[in-house]
């Protein structure tokens, strides 16, 4: 057993260590045959959903991935395990006690499983199965249980730093890279992520409809990760697709509440929604729940925008929405921003939106947006994601009519 155990120390810390999850599973599957003296070897991982045990990676029993087997948590050997989270060994495998027939028509006769743990909460499972009958004992699950701890601590960490990188790449993607060309208006943005850098659900868009106006917006999904990344990603889709059916901002944001509420219950996000008219020097706007704009004009000091907040999108279905227009006058200089610019422990919201309302001024958008992040960010990581979207008017006076 100590020959086992210093040989487990070497694979599963040393020799593991750089690899992806993939090569990960599919090397200790191997290495576990080799130990346990097995003929096959499987990780099931539970999907995002937390209902189904996906097959991962398997060795000798390859079909299990290639078909795609999923079992209910709860049902059958691997279900069960991932469902009491404890090991569990069958002599002689029948129709009674599994639920995958892969196993018994690939004539296994023996199974031991343990749970793959990892922080408390359960990853998956890995099991080993033999051809011949074999009484797996409590000191095979003591050894395998160790391979499975190791594995599913290694295997979390990697996968977190994959859906992080995943998260900010969708998050690059669907963020402007530059703002759009459109006469008579400049923009510049910023986006940051928070606390330990972890991508979430905050996003700005900014484009042009087909009647000449300009769709502005702003928002922020509860949540961070890539699970937050995904759904922003879906609610920025569902809003570009709805303006082209509505240039008024309470009914695209009705539309998306609507959409949030039937294909993402889980979900919770407030946005801010302007159409901004050149023709006609106004911004006509609506809030579900977000955080209001600063509007900037020449030789002025800066206004908060006066919009009562509807409710924030995923909270109550057919809550009325409404909206309102604000004139814009010439020169003017829009900012649009998400909470975790002004939030902050300890500090009072509204103190912080009137800090920002001092510092924005009527200059230049990129001045505009270096000002705000030095005296509302600083030095400090942010604790939240930071997303500014400042827009300014390049026409210094109107013809009247």
């Amino acid at each position: 057993m100590e020959e086992r155990l210093r040989w487990l120390e070497a694979v599963t810390d040393a020799g593991l260590a750089q690899l992806t999850v993939d090569r990960l599973l599919d090397e200790l599957l191997d290495k576990v045959r080799e130990l346990m003296a097995v003929d096959t070897a499987a990780v099931l991982l539970l999907d995002p959903s937390r209902q189904f045990l996906v097959a991962t990676a398997a060795r000798g029993i390859e079909e299990e991935v290639h078909q795609g087997v999923r079992i209910p948590l709860g049902r059958g050997f691997a279900g069960r395990i991932a469902q009491e989270r404890h090991w569990v060994a069958i002599d002689h495998v029948d129709y009674s006690n599994v639920f995958n027939p892969i196993l018994r028509e690939k004539g296994i006769e023996s199974l031991l499983g343990v749970p793959l743990l990892a922080g408390g909460a359960v990853l998956g499972v890995l099991h080993v199965g033999t051809l011949t009958p074999r009484p797996f004992t409590e000191q095979d699950a003591q050894l395998l249980q160790m391979v499975a701890d190791r594995a599913a601590t290694a295997a979390q960490s990697r996968m977190s730093r994959a859906e992080r990188a995943a998260a900010a790449v969708l998050q690059r993607t669907l963020l402007p890279a530059q703002p759009p060309d459109i006469p008579g208006l400049e923009f510049a943005s910023r986006y940051v992520p928070g606390h330990r850098g972890q991508v979430g659900g905050d996003w700005y868009d900014v484009f042009t409809l087909p009647s000449g106006t300009v769709c502005l917006v702003v928002g922020d999904v509860v949540g961070h990760g890539l699970d937050a990344a995904q759904s922003m990603s879906q609610i920025r889709a569902v809003l570009r697709s709805s303006a082209l059916r509505t240039e008024d901002p309470a009914e695209l944001l009705t539309m998306l509440d609507e959409h949030v509420q039937y294909f993402l219950p889980d979900t919770m996000a407030t946005a801010l929604c302007g159409i901004l008219s050149p023709a006609t020097a106004t911004l006509h706007t609506s809030s579900a729940g977000h955080v209001p704009p600063i509007l900037a004009v020449p030789d002025n000091a800066a206004t908060i925008v006066t919009i009562s907040p509807d409710l924030p999108l995923g909270v109550m279905a057919g809550h009325p929405r409404h909206s309102v227009h604000v004139p814009l006058p010439p020169g003017f200089v829009l900012c649009l921003y998400t909470d975790g610019l002004v939030e902050r422990r300890g500090i009072v919201l509204d103190d912080n939106i009137e800090k920002l309302r001092r510092t924005v001024t009527a200059q230049a958008p990129e001045t505009v947006c270096i000002d705000i992040m030095q005296k509302l960010v600083g030095s400090a990581t942010p604790e939240d994601d930071v997303a500014v979207l400042v827009v300014r008017d390049l026409v210094t006076a109107r013809p009247t009519t």
